[in-house]
């Protein structure tokens, strides 16, 4: 497996990660997306007390090459934002899966990860798309 896909993740085929701890889950892009786009210029994210749908778009990112989508990998309400990214979106490129994290959802049903994608099987996603 690629050493840039964390195996204690979950992946969605939109290339957001999940890290799930109970009923939370804290949210990214994946290293291959943030590569994908080049360097990321802008983070927008949903407020705080949102809630999001998954599947839905929950924020954009900007990067020097587009302007992509962010897709909630899970249903729940969020209850954190990266506010850093506000003035330091680089995060997202340099360090995708900890500094670079967007938000923290509670979780309105967390036996929805089953439905998410093992580190594996993102990893075969990945080496489909390079």
């Amino acid at each position: 497996m690629a050493d840039d896909i964390p195996s204690d993740l979950f992946y969605t085929r939109d290339h957001e990660w999940a890290r799930i701890d109970g009923n939370k889950a804290t949210i990214g892009i994946t290293k291959f997306a943030a590569d994908q786009l080049g360097d990321v210029t802008m983070v927008e994210l949903p407020d705080e007390g949102d809630t999001v749908a998954k599947g839905d778009v929950f924020g954009t990112v900007e990067s020097v090459k587009s302007v992509s989508d962010l897709f909630a990998p899970l249903d729940g309400k969020v209850l954190k934002v990266n506010d850093p990214l506000g003035d330091s979106p680089e995060y997202v490129n340099e360090d995708p899966y900890d500094e670079g994290w967007m938000i923290v959802l509670e979780l309105a049903s967390p036996d929805d990860k089953a439905e998410l994608m093992s580190a594996e099987d993102y990893a075969k996603l990945v080496a489909e798309q390079e």
